[in-house]
């Protein structure tokens, strides 16, 4: 489902939603993105169309490989293109993942692969998971003193930035092992643990993007519901049977 609008009250051009040429880095973009909708915002007395449209403008520039297409073909890509193309790649991410959990250790024993598994990949997943996980309240409950104080959103900002690090290393750990036949359900439970805080992670940062609570909220649940989880994994980790 697509939240952003067509930018026909424009000229179909993200550029001049935000006040832009073409050649604005990244950096200016969002910057430029940022002062507008506080700008705009309904709670500041702004326009709801305007906000719309910024929104629009932002999804579409803030995306790398969305911008390049659209400066390379001169036109806008359809709002669900890019959430078409999102749910291809969990897609194939999620077969990866299946095909790495059905792979075994061979020429291993069984037990020792398990415990060499559960030591070197899903520790160090876990103990990334839960600095993302149990960070956000406090981050959160600081941000609500003031969410349009530039400081207290630099800093929630930098909470996600590291917590996207974080997720970086847990893709990286998840996939330097094969997962041991006796652990397949499990090792799989761990890559819906860690693709849930991503997908949190992603509705946070819209959210600092154009202060949506609808984003917030989606972002809190899913980290809610990350943590209950990983509760969950603790639990079966302990009835997982080692030699």
């Amino acid at each position: 489902m697509s939240r952003s609008p067509q930018l026909d009250a424009h000229g179909g051009d993200p550029y001049r939603v935000l006040g832009l040429g073409p050649s604005a880095s990244h950096g200016e973009v969002k910057a430029a993105y940022r002062r507008l909708v506080k700008e705009h915002h309904p709670d500041a007395g702004g326009d709801e169309e305007r906000i719309l449209a910024l929104n629009a403008a932002w999804e579409l520039l803030g995306d790398a490989e969305r911008r390049r297409a659209f400066d390379r073909d001169r036109s806008l890509a359809s709002a669900g293109d890019g959430q078409e193309e999102a749910r291809r790649r969990g897609a194939r991410n999620a077969r990866a993942a299946q095909a790495a959990s059905r792979s075994t250790g061979r020429g291993a024993c069984a037990d020792d692969a398990l415990v060499q598994w559960l030591q070197a990949v899903y520790g160090p997943i876990d103990r990334q998971l839960g600095q993302v996980i149990n960070a956000f309240p406090a981050q959160l409950r600081a941000l609500s003193a003031d969410p349009y104080d530039d400081t207290l959103m630099e800093a929630f900002c930098a909470y996600l930035e590291q917590s996207r690090a974080r997720i970086d290393k847990v893709k990286t750990l998840y996939q330097s092992l094969p997962t041991p036949a006796s652990a397949r359900g499990f090792g799989l439970s761990v890559y819906h643990c860690l693709s849930q805080v991503e997908d949190a992670l992603n509705e946070l940062d819209r959210y600092t993007m154009g202060y949506v609570d609808n984003y917030l909220h989606d972002g809190r649940e899913m980290l809610r519901e990350a943590k209950r989880r990983r509760q969950r994994l603790h639990e079966e980790r302990g009835r997982l049977e080692i030699g």
